[in-house]
């Protein structure tokens, strides 16, 4: 088997578990109670059941435990894997306790920021001695502010049919391009393990009675993609192509809470503000709306892919392209005629 054929049945394997699974976690929620009920940030009108995710979870820790494995048996580098897929996990539990029982801002903040130190010094670790005390300190900061930021912001952007899923499938397909370009096979498997896992879970999500990731799906969400980028830099990937996959859910998040800060709202309040919900807004579906927002993901994930290929000119040249992606997205319920 070679290492690369391992990506590709370990994404088999997380793409079965993750399609098959909810029908054995559906009933257990039903059992829970866990019911998302509608207040001021939702986009739906009646409760629904969630915490799907947790399912994910399971196929993505099936996926990635068989990679694991079997990049140790071929003696690969299943250290940087095993670090990816256990940080992912930790940021998915995380959330299934917030559904299950709901902590304090204060303790799932000390959490937060607990998964993403640990996550990052053990990436840095591996990476070896080459990189300096102090430039070792500054990264430890950088990820640290960096994944846990982004879990939050998956969170946020968690609100329509969809978005999530397809958000996973974007990122996760990027990253395993990466890896596949760059000859890096652990990255290679666990872009496509986090792929595969929103995946199965979309025709849950898009068809009726439907169901919704919860807390599980959306914590696990931000860590896969924030520790599988931060991973990806420390291992020489380029910047633009770690974070292609998370400008626009970046972008739409700060861009919203700096708006409703200047306007005198609370940050943390619940709303319905972001791009992709005055977008819903408007009069368009939630597939539509979550394919608007999937369709600039995928642009600025192809763009930052491309600095594969160019030196620094060509990056400036992409980035500035990238912003230009956000922008449009970001004016989009502006330039969007109105359906009501």
């Amino acid at each position: 088997m070679t290492v690369f054929a391992i990506g590709w049945i370990a994404g088999a394997v997380a793409l079965g578990a993750s399609s098959l699974l909810p029908f054995v976690v559906r009933p257990l929620l039903v059992r829970l109670g866990i019911m998302d009920v509608p207040n001021e940030r939702s986009s739906h009108a009646r409760p629904v059941l969630r915490g799907l995710g947790l399912a994910v979870l399971v196929a993505m820790g099936a996926g990635g435990g068989f990679a694991v494995g079997a990049e140790y048996a071929a003696a690969g580098e299943w250290r940087i894997l095993l670090t990816v897929v256990a940080g992912s996990l930790a940021a998915g539990l995380l959330g299934f306790a917030e559904d299950l029982r709901g902590l304090s801002v204060g303790v799932r903040s000390v959490l937060l920021l607990a998964i993403a130190l640990g996550a990052a010094v053990a990436i840095l670790l591996l990476a070896g001695s080459g990189i300096p005390l102090w430039g070792a300190a500054a990264l430890t900061v950088y990820a640290v502010l960096f994944i846990s930021s982004y879990i939050n912001v998956a969170n946020f952007m968690d609100g329509l049919n969809g978005i999530s899923g397809f958000h996973g499938v974007i990122a996760g397909l990027a990253f395993a391009a990466a890896g596949g370009l760059l000859d890096l096979p652990w990255l290679f498997a666990a872009g496509l393990v986090l792929a595969a896992g929103f995946g199965g879970f979309l025709p849950w999500n898009l068809t009726k009675p439907g169901a919704f990731l919860g807390d599980v799906g959306s914590y696990l969400l931000g860590g896969a993609v924030a520790v599988t980028s931060f991973a990806a830099l420390i291992a020489g990937v380029p910047l633009l192509a770690t974070i292609g996959p998370m400008v626009i859910y970046f972008g739409d998040v700060a861009v919203t809470l700096v708006k409703r800060v200047r306007s005198g709202h609370r940050w943390d309040e619940p709303h319905k503000e972001h791009t992709y919900q005055r977008v819903q807004q408007l009069g368009y579906s939630h597939v539509q709306a979550s394919g608007m927002t999937a369709a600039a993901t995928l642009t600025t994930s192809l763009l930052g892919l491309l600095s594969l290929f160019t030196g620094t000119a060509g990056s400036i040249a992409l980035f500035a392209a990238g912003l230009a992606v956000l922008v449009l997205y970001l004016l989009l319920p502006r330039l969007l005629p109105n359906r009501h």
